[in-house]
């Protein structure tokens, strides 16, 4: 197996949080950096929140610190779905400390040292956008960008805007035109991977360690979704994750998107799912997901973890 060499970038949140157990579990994603942003809370939780996961994991990967603000204006945290400490109150053990230095300079020196990087994005995308700004020529290196953001319907923080699109568009519309192939996990799509009580339940029996159980916790409390009449809540993040794992899991399409950074509404996608704009795709959209082997996946995944 040729393991993909991969950084993700990351607010930890609940998602976030399965979405990197999910990949340090997984073989085929040879994980070497967790860059960590502000975003769903502020920084100082999301690095604390970074750093444990990956200690719990037992994985050796650095975990540094970056972005506590977009590249205009200000994070707004979502404390209804994450709590105040991100974790939905799921306690972690403390994780080991941050490595030095800041995101972008780390995500630019990885790139240095590799031929070819993915660059799998969770949150918003300001070190990712940030990395690539200040040194252009890494660009080649980058082999794909995946990442949770966007929505062509509703969005999830403003009635047009998902949350992670939304905190800074700026930043995502620099990736979405930097000429490295993107891949979006838009609002749609993960509203497939939808965490209900039967899910939960299925998830704990498959034995597994604290990983598994501190992933139920997590899961267990969020709070069911308005959206889908309170039978669940998507399980965002890990969709993007799910993607570099097994493809067939999804189909997709080639869109053009489009993100609106000045005016109302702003952080919306405009993704154009049937070329009737006339401009050439920037993106693949993963369209569906087929659920029942994304949960079957991410059980058998986290009980290899301790």
């Amino acid at each position: 197996m040729t393991r993909r060499v991969c950084l993700i970038d990351t607010d930890p949140g609940t998602d976030d949080a399965v979405a990197l157990w999910l990949a340090l579990a997984s073989p085929e994603l040879d994980v070497r950096l967790v860059s960590v942003a502000g975003g769903n809370v502020g920084l100082i939780h999301t690095l604390r929140n970074a750093r444990a996961i990956v200690g719990l994991s037992g994985r050796d990967v650095p975990v540094v610190a970056g972005a506590d603000r977009p590249l205009l204006g200000a994070f707004r945290p979502e404390l209804q779905v994450h709590g105040a400490d991100g974790l939905a109150g799921a306690a972690l053990p403390e994780g080991p400390s941050e490595a030095p230095g800041v995101a972008a300079d780390a995500i630019r020196a990885l790139l240095r040292a590799e031929r070819r990087v993915t660059l799998i994005g969770i949150g918003p995308a300001t070190n990712l956008a940030l990395a690539l700004a200040t040194e252009p020529a890494l660009i080649d290196r980058v082999e794909e960008i995946v990442l949770m953001t966007g929505a062509w319907a509703e969005g999830n923080i403003t009635p047009s805007a998902e949350f992670n699109a939304w905190s800074d568009p700026e930043a995502l519309a620099m990736l979405l035109e930097c000429g490295r192939p993107v891949t979006l996990a838009t609002l749609e799509l993960t509203a497939q991977a939808l965490v209900t009580p039967t899910r939960i339940a299925t998830l704990r029996a498959s034995g597994g360690g604290a990983c598994l159980d501190a992933a139920a916790r997590i899961m267990a409390g969020v709070p069911p979704s308005r959206r889908f009449g309170h039978r669940g809540h998507p399980l965002h993040d890990p969709c993007a994750i799910a993607w570099l794992i097994d493809p067939t899991l999804f189909t997709q399409r080639e869109v053009h998107v489009h993100v609106e950074c000045a005016g109302v509404p702003r952080g919306r996608t405009v993704v154009d799912r049937w070329e009737r704009s006339g401009h050439p795709a920037n993106a693949r959209l993963l369209d569906t997901l087929d659920a029942d082997r994304f949960f079957a996946l991410l059980a058998t995944r986290l009980a290899t973890l301790p």
